[in-house]
């Protein structure tokens, strides 16, 4: 991918939105040397942010210390579009990426490039029993800084299940897969129940994802049934202290698409620091990349050289 051509319009906040194969506010990789803030005219709708809609409004500024991930299934960018007002809206009033794209085929291998930076050499949806990886995840990253970690699965029947069960698909469950990680994966990889208690405490994890379950991912549902999914566990996060205090941004995507677009996913990113288009060429391994760098750290294999999110949004992190 080109490190070449970034661009954003307008900058007021972050979430990010992402979709694999399947109440926040209502809905009204690229070079590190990105040039956030750089305005196109038209491609921001007026009236797209409606007044109080945005609750951590007052801390636009506040430093990003947490990342959530919202992962559904094998839709493209026109696909959500259409399909998905909750979402599409969600990239309007806050920030979205329109020239984001998966890395490969099948759903396996991109959750790990979104995780560890790299596909491992793996290009099907098999369990672990079939092949894992000794290389550290994010989420493994998160913890050796003294930081949180978390992966919330729905549908999972007890903690780092490694065998798909009923909903539950572990090839949507990527910290299973990372070997050396599994002790960590037993404590901090849990069923979804856990989310809502996690976001009424102010506990949610410096690294974190979200993981529907078959049919709320769109895999096996309509699509509109993913934005409604979504549009209940975003909102439930919206209302929790983490994202008030100015400090979660939350990514909303896709795993990848149907092979009909070139692998380009709705991406939509939300945070109170930003607002708009950004035009910027990103792939999983960029977001990786954010992992890292929210978590202060160095990116992981080929997240170190994609693109940067961070810079492409114009996110405020530790130390930048």
């Amino acid at each position: 991918m080109s490190n070449k051509g970034a661009g954003f319009v307008t900058a007021t906040a972050l979430l990010v939105l992402t979709g694999c194969g399947a109440g926040a506010a209502s809905p009204p990789a690229t070079s590190s040397t990105a040039q956030p803030g750089t305005v196109q005219p038209g491609t921001v709708q007026p009236g797209t942010v409606q007044p109080g809609t945005e609750p951590a409004a007052k801390v636009p500024s506040a430093t990003v210390t947490k990342l959530l991930v919202f992962v559904v299934e094998n839709h493209s960018l026109d696909q959500m579009r259409e399909a998905m007002p909750y979402t599409t809206g969600l990239g309007k009033q806050y920030a979205v990426a329109t020239s984001y794209q998966a890395v490969t085929h099948p759903s396996l291998p991109n959750y790990l490039a979104m995780t560890g930076g790299s596909t491992f050499g793996i290009t099907d949806d098999d369990p672990p029993s079939s092949h894992t990886t000794d290389q550290p995840s994010v989420f493994g990253q998160a913890l050796s800084l003294g930081k949180t970690a978390k992966v919330y699965a729905e549908g999972m029947p007890g903690n780092c299940a490694t065998e798909a069960s009923g909903q539950y698909a572990v090839k949507h469950n990527p910290w299973a897969y990372y070997l050396t990680e599994r002790s960590s994966c037993a404590k901090y990889d849990v069923p979804a129940t856990e989310l809502s208690k996690d976001v009424t405490n102010g506990r949610l994890p410096n690294a974190g994802m979200v993981v529907p379950d078959l049919c709320n991912d769109a895999h096996d549902c309509d699509l509109s049934v993913a934005d409604q999914w979504l549009r209940t566990q975003v909102g439930t996060v919206m209302s929790g202290p983490d994202w008030r205090s100015g400090h979660l941004a939350v990514v909303v995507t896709a795993d990848e698409d149907d092979h009909h677009q070139n692998n380009l996913v709705l991406t939509a990113v939300a945070h109170p620091s930003v607002h708009g288009v950004v035009t910027t060429p990103l792939t999983h391994y960029s977001l990786a990349r954010l992992y890292s760098e929210v978590l202060g750290a160095k990116p992981l294999a080929e997240a170190a050289t994609a693109p940067s999110m961070a810079t492409a949004f114009g996110l405020k992190l530790s130390g930048r």
